[in-house]
């Protein structure tokens, strides 16, 4: 019997290790932290480390809006990626969002979601040289932000309908490998910007953005070194030295992450850099 202690206790330490990585998954039993909470979905393939993709809702969303956007949750749990939806601080009106402005207020989040992607690491294992930082319409916007102060926090960035806010900062840090996607029809976030709250607040011009991330890579030219169609979508890659590369997707539609996104950015995050040149 006293052989048997140890046993047991060695099974019921495995079990409540097992049960707190699946207990992440859900609103109710997200993971949390001092300053916020997150979900995670790990994938069935076994590694030494997972990859992750961080990916931040849209205003009013939530980690579980992003946990229902099933095709991209599976598009990367497929490929042996993690997918974690941190939630966003919940402002005056009790509505989620992100403060990638000073002028918002609230939660650091700049350092909070930096704190998830160091709590998934410790509590799942989660590769932190090769995870990923994307975004939808809000969050698009803070991982530019975020991207543009720390570039090193993540491998790279993965904005979805979102740019910068103008005034749009004057310069950023780099270098960094961007991968932008935005819907040409997006009446949201209009490609060329829109005003917002009477005039107290300004969606910026997302090819300005793109000029910015230029100049930030220091591309030698703005003419990208790749234009190519793939089906419906508009494609321009510029490769601008050493981990300098960024991507830039039109899709047809509006306000939304688009069929197959997934799978193409897995694809472009494991391809060789050179690709980027040719379109492959």
């Amino acid at each position: 019997m006293d052989r048997m202690i140890p046993l047991l206790a060695t099974i019921a330490t495995l079990t409540l290790a097992e049960g707190a990585a699946a207990a992440c998954d859900t609103p109710e039993t997200a993971c949390r932290l001092d300053t916020g909470s997150y979900q995670i979905v790990l994938p069935d393939t076994s590694a030494d480390q997972t990859p992750a993709i961080v990916f931040l809702h849209g205003h009013g969303g939530s980690a579980k809006n992003v946990m229902n956007l099933e095709q991209m949750v599976t598009g990367f749990t497929t490929r042996g990626y993690a997918v974690i939806a941190p939630n966003g601080a919940r402002g005056a009106q009790g509505v989620r969002s992100w403060s990638f402005l000073p002028e918002f207020g609230g939660r650091d989040d700049f350092t909070f979601v930096q704190d998830v992607l160091k709590d998934a690491v410790k509590r799942f294992d989660v590769d932190p040289e090769h995870s990923v930082l994307a975004g939808f319409s809000s969050g698009a916007f803070m991982v530019n932000y975020l991207a543009c102060r720390d570039p090193d926090a993540f491998a790279a960035y993965l904005p979805v309908a979102g740019g910068f806010w103008r005034p749009q900062p004057t310069e950023c840090e780099g270098p960094l490998r961007l991968y932008h996607s935005h819907g040409w029809a997006d009446r949201v976030v209009p490609l060329e910007g829109r005003i917002l709250g009477g005039g107290r607040f300004v969606q910026g011009d997302i090819w300005a953005g793109l000029e910015l991330w230029r100049d930030t890579l220091g591309c030698e030219t703005h003419a990208p070194d790749a234009i190519w169609q793939d089906g419906d979508l508009s494609m321009r890659s510029w490769s601008c030295g050493d981990g300098a590369t960024l991507t830039f997707e039109l899709f047809p539609g509006g306000h939304r992450v688009p069929p197959g996104w997934a799978g193409r950015v897995v694809d472009w995050l494991e391809a060789d850099p050179a690709d980027a040149q040719t379109g492959g």
